[in-house]
């Protein structure tokens, strides 16, 4: 098995890894709601993106939150991702 450093994640968009205080965490919870987790452990499916305007724009563009989440992410949850960077 390979060995993960504690703490690091990979973003959707760029695929490049970082600690999770430089990424922001997307989640799907249970019941379906697709939100942007402040606390980085909310339950649910989870998806990372760097806290970069590139990265967002590179997400939104290929649509890789849709693909992680296999579901349409709302564009309110787009726009607090570009409103937190």
């Amino acid at each position: 098995m390979p060995s993960n450093p504690v703490g690091v994640r990979r973003c959707a968009a760029c695929r490049e890894h970082a600690p999770k205080s430089e990424l922001i965490r997307v989640c799907r919870a249970p019941d379906g709601r697709i939100f942007v987790d402040e606390s980085g452990k909310a339950d649910g499916r989870g998806a990372w993106l760097h806290a970069k305007r590139e990265c967002i724009a590179l997400a939104e563009k290929k649509r890789m939150l849709n693909a992680a989440f296999k579901c349409a992410v709302p564009a309110s949850v787009i726009e607090e991702l570009y409103e937190r960077v």
